[in-house]
């Protein structure tokens, strides 16, 4: 079958509609079948693309995607930042353009060295690495990637094997072999079959239970973020806090209070958290999200333990903006975005040990830090649960929360630990080692959620090597269809 020739202003539109498809595919709507369907569209006729042409297609791809997927942006600035409307659109645009670049770049490079033989396997390798550029370059952005969405798809079982990377290139490379099956390319039908069908023959678990199960109470305070750091939102921190975890009825093994739970300086947030953890039964563990000021004037986003709790945990990956100002000395005073009451924060080392809780060795990651595949499954890998506490106030009533979530629940699927997540005002949850939510808060309400997790041992794939067997894999797809000398003509 002859390929249908679109005109280069289709491609843009096309792309642009695929950016949104890809949004879909990720929580709240979950439709994770458009992905390949997304995938499908930016490769079908890209290799009649020049690179120029080829790279405006992976912009506007990035202007749908962002544009549609991360627009909670403008929340953050907008209601939280102090910054008026047009500002606040201006830089929300300003942020969905650039991250849209990564596409531009992607597929600019692909169209500049990509061969006519093997696109379809080119294609894949190269939306691949081209996450893993986002994921790494300017600290990383690895929201939206196009495996997150199949923690809920029949690709799951793939999740523990290669990690969410892994699942991007599975689907990447479905989308590519379908438009090869609608150019009546029958072949293409097998290896299609073989990526949705071995996840049948795949371990259900890869991880087992040890010791018993823990009850765990998740404390969600729904504080307005607005007047969070002023003095009457400390009151109502420290009120709220105590007041909930004194109302616990049974005698959970762990209490877990949110990021910045309470919005001062642990030094003098302590004579709280003690009071706190005297209403609580001597065994428990009360594990709080908490500033730390030392003697040099650095700050770090912490979680501390109290009770039987042993250990702390500083943030490592720390958000620009929010956390940090980059070109402080440029930006500072500009705007009221850029002075917001926080302090900038220093990370903590690479190397931490888990915080010891009732027994458990948690793997930690504060708020931004589950997204990382990477990084929390070092994490994981020395724990037998993973903790996440979050601050998901920023996000308001957008479908941000929903898809950190869903990176939550990919984290547990690719490491085989249950996910302990305390957040602000939502979404709270318990996760276990499936990637399945079994117990739920719900959002923009004082919340006390209450469970169980099983600690688990021993090691999925994933967590054994991280995401690099599957960056060198896209690599090696790639290096195939690479144009050696010439300039190369023809189909893929």
């Amino acid at each position: 079958m002859t390929e249908t020739r679109f005109s280069p202003t289709l491609h843009y539109l096309m792309a642009l509609a695929a950016g949104v498809l890809t949004t879909l595919t990720a929580a709240p709507f979950t439709l994770w079948w458009l992905g390949p369907v997304a995938a499908g569209l930016m490769y079908a006729g890209l290799h009649r693309l020049t690179p120029g042409q080829a790279a405006l297609k992976g912009w506007s791809y990035g202007l749908g995607l962002f544009g549609a997927g991360a627009s909670w942006v403008y929340v953050s600035i907008h209601d939280y930042g102090y910054t008026g409307v047009p500002l606040a659109l201006a830089l929300t645009g300003l942020f969905v353009a650039g991250l849209a670049l990564f596409f531009a770049v992607t597929l600019w490079l692909y169209r500049r060295l990509a061969g006519p033989r093997l696109t379809w396997l080119t294609f894949a390798g190269a939306w691949v690495l081209g996450e893993w550029l986002r994921t790494w370059l300017f600290t990383g952005f690895p929201w939206l990637l196009l495996g997150t969405a199949h923690v809920d798809s029949p690709l799951a079982p793939w999740a523990p094997v290669g990690g969410v990377y892994l699942l991007s290139l599975f689907t990447a490379l479905t989308g590519s072999l379908g438009v090869e099956f609608l150019r009546r390319r029958w072949w293409t039908a097998a290896p299609i079959a073989a990526l949705w069908l071995v996840p049948l023959a795949l371990p259900s678990q890869w991880t087992t239970p040890t010791g018993e199960p823990l009850r765990v109470a998740l404390l969600q305070g729904n504080l307005p973020q607005l007047i969070k750091w002023t003095p009457e939102g400390r009151r109502e921190a420290a009120n709220t806090y105590l007041a909930l975890t004194r109302e616990l009825s049974d005698e959970p093994d762990l209490v877990v209070w949110p990021e910045a739970a309470l919005p001062m300086f642990e030094d003098e947030a302590r004579p709280i958290l003690e009071r706190a953890q005297a209403s609580l039964a001597p065994d428990t563990a009360l594990l709080a999200g908490i500033l730390q000021r030392d003697g040099e004037g650095l700050y770090y986003n912490s979680v501390i333990g109290l009770g039987n709790a042993e250990g702390e945990y500083r943030k490592t990956h720390l958000v620009p903006f929010g956390e940090y100002l980059p070109l402080e000395n440029l930006l500072r005073g500009v705007i009221a975005f850029f002075d917001l009451p926080m302090p900038a924060m220093t990370p903590g080392p690479a190397d931490q040990a888990p915080i010891e809780a009732a027994g458990t060795r948690l793997g930690n990651a504060i708020c931004y830090e589950i997204i990382y595949a990477d990084l929390v499954a070092s994490r994981a890998r020395n724990a037998e649960v993973l903790l996440t506490v979050s601050n998901d106030t920023w996000f308001g009533a957008s479908i941000g929360p929903l898809q950190h979530l869903q990176m939550a629940r990919l984290r547990a699927l690719e490491n085989g630990r249950p996910v302990v997540r305390a957040t602000s005002n939502g979404v709270t949850a318990v996760i276990d080692a499936q990637g399945r939510v079994t117990a739920r808060a719900p959002q923009f309400e004082v919340a006390t959620l209450t469970g169980e997790v099983t600690p688990m041992a021993g090691h999925t794939p994933f967590n054994r090597t991280g995401s690099w067997p599957v960056w060198l894999l896209a690599a090696l797809l790639v290096m195939p269809g690479l144009r050696l000398r010439g300039r190369d003509t023809g189909e893929g």
